[in-house]
C-alpha cells in the first residue's frame, strides 16, 4: 500500500512507437485535498476508487489504496466529483526492468505529457530514456488532483 514513484515531463513523442499498451482514462476527485485525495477513475472499461495520503518531503512516497469497482459505479461517482474532470491517454513503455506510464492529457490540459515510473525503493536505479525531460517529482503543479482545479499550463 506504499507507492514509490518518480515523475518527469516528456520532451518528445518518440516513446509512442515503443508502447505495449494504451488506455483512455477519465478521472475525477471526490476530495482533492493533498492530505488525502479520493479519486474515481475509469480506465478502459474498468472503474477504480483510489485513496492517496500525503507524500513524503521528496514527493516520491505515499500511502495508496485502490479498489476496483464496476464501470457503472465509477460513472455514477464521477457525477459527484469536484469540477475539473481529467481526460488522458496512458501508454505503457517498457524500459530496462521497469515500465513507464506516459500520459498524454486532453481537454484543459492539452499539450501536457507526463511520465511516471514506480520503484521498489526511493534509491532504486532505473534507466532514463532520451524522451524524458525535467523531473517534477514532488511538484504539486503536476499532481492530477492539482491539475483537476488548474488548467495547463500550470499557474
Amino acid at each position: 500500500m506504499i507507492e514509490i514513484e518518480r515523475k518527469f515531463l516528456v520532451s518528445h513523442l518518440s516513446f509512442l512507437s515503443l508502447a505495449t499498451k494504451k488506455n483512455r482514462i477519465v478521472q475525477g476527485y471526490l476530495n482533492s485535498n493533498p492530505e488525502r485525495t479520493v479519486r474515481v477513475r475509469i480506465k478502459g472499461n474498468k472503474g477504480f476508487l483510489t485513496i492517496k495520503g500525503k507524500g513524503n518531503e521528496s514527493g516520491t512516497t505515499r500511502m495508496e489504496w485502490e479498489k476496483e469497482i464496476s464501470l457503472q459505479e465509477a460513472e455514477q461517482l464521477l457525477t459527484l466529483c469536484e469540477k475539473g474532470i481529467i481526460e488522458k491517454t496512458r501508454y505503457e513503455i517498457p524500459v530496462g526492468n521497469h515500465t513507464y506510464e506516459v500520459d498524454l492529457f486532453a481537454g484543459d490540459h492539452e499539450g501536457l505529457v507526463l511520465a511516471e515510473i514506480e520503484l521498489e525503493s526511493e534509491n532504486e536505479d532505473f534507466t532514463k530514456p532520451d524522451w524524458l525531460a525535467e523531473e517534477v517529482t514532488g511538484d504539486e503543479r503536476y499532481y492530477n488532483a492539482y491539475l483537476s482545479n488548474h488548467p495547463y499550463p500550470t499557474e
